[in-house]
């Protein structure tokens, strides 16, 4: 059994190239996007459009509340079931996104994470030795509750481990250790999309302000109304954060502007990095050719593939 996974940063247009193959093959959307998957996060997650989503299902849109937990863990054991299930029916499923573990935890099952950052341990051994045990404790409490229930405050080695986990892959450490550490039973045919960098920084560019023209802001008052704010973990994420700061006054609507692009171009560079370490991918520049060129090319993948 093969499953298509369509992977690539953030605003390279894996979304346009999907739907497409979807229609193409006969097939539904697997989402692996890990803020998409939040109820009333539309125009800050660039989640597909009322009637892209009527035209071919799509699976993992919108099945939390932004203050409901979700991890990738329980991602990876969810989409295996449907995508299980899809095939069952005979259709076809296609992952889409760009959530590195995400990905990770679908096809490998999520392992604890050979990451590491001096700086980023430092920084918390500095803020233990300023301010105590107890603060680093108290983050890891809000960010990580499963794993501080594990964990005495006093143990400042697994404390700051688990702290340096979430500060660089922007997951919990509990996340790895409740995962499925085992392979899927299907075969992954891996293509990542990409452009130059100064195109997909363009196109980032120009989404922000298309976000903002399209009421991001008011998403945001409409979240704060419901009683939600940065603290949470969904929330406490690109074209979210900088929101909350300019309603709360403490930049300018331009400085938010400014810093959503900036924060985009950002995490648009470390999602490359994620996926040039794997090499099952087999990439395509979306720059070199027309789309009818890149879809053949991705079918032509995908039917050869054994």
């Amino acid at each position: 059994m093969k499953v298509l996974l369509i992977v690539g940063p953030t605003a390279v247009g894996k979304t346009e190239i999907s739907l497409r193959l979807a229609r193409s093959l006969g097939g539904e959307i697997v989402s692996a996007d890990s803020r998409q998957v939040y109820r009333y996060m539309d125009i800050g997650t660039a989640k597909p459009a009322k009637h892209e989503l009527e035209q071919i299902p799509h699976h993992f849109i919108d099945v939390r509340n932004p203050d409901e937990y979700y991890s990738a863990g329980e991602y990876g054991r969810e989409a295996r079931a449907c995508i299980k299930n899809l095939l069952g029916e005979n259709k076809v499923p296609i992952v889409v996104g760009g959530s590195g573990f995400y990905i990770r935890a679908l096809v490998d099952g999520l392992f604890a994470p050979r990451i590491s950052d001096s700086q980023v341990k430092e920084k918390w051994r500095l803020r233990i030795r300023k301010e105590g045990a107890e603060s680093a404790f108290a983050y890891l409490q809000k960010i990580d509750p499963q794993s501080a229930a594990r964990l005495h405050p006093n143990d400042t080695q697994r404390v700051i481990r688990a702290l340096e986990v979430y500060e660089i892959s922007g997951t919990p450490i509990s996340a790895f250790q409740e995962s499925d550490k085992t392979p899927a039973d299907f075969s992954a045919v891996f293509v990542g999309l990409t452009r130059k960098r100064e195109i997909l920084y363009e196109r980032i560019n120009s989404r922000v302000d298309k976000m903002i023209e399209k009421g991001l802001i008011d998403e945001v008052i409409s979240l704060k109304k419901k009683g939600w704010g940065p603290k949470l973990n969904a929330l406490r994420t690109v074209g979210y954060k900088e929101v909350f700061d300019f309603l709360d006054g403490a930049i300018s609507k331009d400085e938010m502007i400014r810093l959503i692009k900036q924060s985009s171009r950002r995490y648009a560079k470390r999602q490359l990095t994620w996926f040039r370490r794997d090499s099952r991918i087999h990439w395509i520049d979306l720059d070199e050719h027309d789309e009818q060129k890149v879809l053949n090319d991705i079918l032509g993948l995908f039917t050869s593939n054994s």
